[in-house]
């Protein structure tokens, strides 16, 4: 090659370079202006519940780190399809963060002919915060104390026990439905508009059986007023030691949690969304943090967006596969 032409080539090269230099300049110093006013933290579901008292705690932590206010926006109704829309319609600033969790990211696609979001356009995943276990639980008047008697009477008596969820298309509802599918056995679903309702009426006998999580069921659980049965957990949890899970019975691939990560509408700069996901990994992983969320039930798990992303994933394929085959819908 002429002299000429590789000087011509490499003042060629030297020219994209800095071009390329220029152009991430602006979103570098985006990011490193960011926050500079109010982060809104939307959650799908009422204040005082489990979701926003994970949302609270993190927030509170992320504030103090970025500098700015975390305000959370309780927009709770339709299973957290109304906190879902408002996210994707927000502008990609980065001031817009939402709680989504199993039933937004991979359940609703399911269940749903048709929703106002659409999961791989309009959101950006930002990792996983945390996750609460499930537990099978019965209620004192049953005398059941074991999943072996609970098993052994659903087989010998199908259909005469039913079991209370706080809704249809919840992780409690489908953790049974996993559960049923995987025994071979039956039971009928009495689906509630929440799950303080549905654990009252199990405390109360109305209802023999529910799926409830730590995060709202345990203090019921450790006080007597339900009977733990099995853990929908991969191990035993130290919380509740003596309880088997699932696995232990022999259905492998049965695991169910209630989970939450963080997600920004799609159009969020990606400096700004590994900046918000460096700052609640940070948060959740923080030692006072971790300490309140455990005491509240739940399992910190903080992850950056791949490992969100490759969950989500393999959570898709489970859950779809199943509610396919147990004819679930919500339309």
């Amino acid at each position: 090659m002429p002299v000429s032409h590789r000087l011509a080539r490499r003042g060629f090269l030297s020219l994209a370079a800095a071009a390329l230099a220029f152009a991430g300049a602006p979103a570098q110093a985006q990011a490193q202006a960011f926050p500079s006013k109010p982060i809104k933290w939307i959650v799908g579901y009422p204040a005082g519940g489990g979701s926003d008292f994970l949302a609270r705690t993190i927030g509170a932590q992320m504030s103090v780190q970025a500098g700015q206010p975390v305000i959370v926006d309780n927009r709770a109704g339709a299973g957290a399809i109304i906190g879902a829309e408002v996210t994707a319609r927000s502008p990609g600033d980065g001031y817009t963060v939402f709680t989504a969790d199993n039933g937004v990211l991979v359940y609703n696609p399911a269940l749903y002919k048709k929703l106002p979001y659409a999961v791989d356009r309009d959101f950006a995943m930002l990792g996983l915060m945390a996750r609460t276990p499930l537990v099978l639980v019965a209620a004192p008047s049953t005398n059941l104390k074991t999943i072996g008697a609970l098993m052994e009477q659903l087989k010998s008596k199908p259909g005469t026990l039913s079991y209370a969820s706080p809704g249809n298309g919840s992780p409690h509802h489908l953790a049974m439905e996993l559960f049923l599918s995987r025994s071979g056995l039956s039971t009928m679903h009495v689906p509630y508009r929440g799950a303080a309702p549905a654990l009252q009426d199990v405390m109360g006998g109305q209802v023999p059986l529910m799926v409830v999580d730590t995060s709202s069921g345990l203090s019921a659980i450790q006080s007597g007023k339900v009977i733990p049965l099995m853990t929908f957990s991969a191990k035993r949890l130290p919380i509740l030691p003596a309880v088997p899970t699932v696995g232990e019975q022999g259905f492998k691939d049965s695991e169910a949690y209630a989970w939450q990560g963080l997600v920004v509408p799609a159009s969020t700069p990606v400096a700004i969304q590994e900046r918000l996901s460096k700052e609640m990994q940070a948060a959740v992983g923080n030692e006072g943090v971790r300490k309140k969320l455990q005491e509240g039930g739940w399992e910190p798990v903080p992850s950056d967006s791949v490992l969100m992303k490759t969950y989500a994933f393999a959570e898709t394929k489970k859950w779809h596969a199943l509610i396919r085959e147990r004819g679930i819908s919500l339309d």
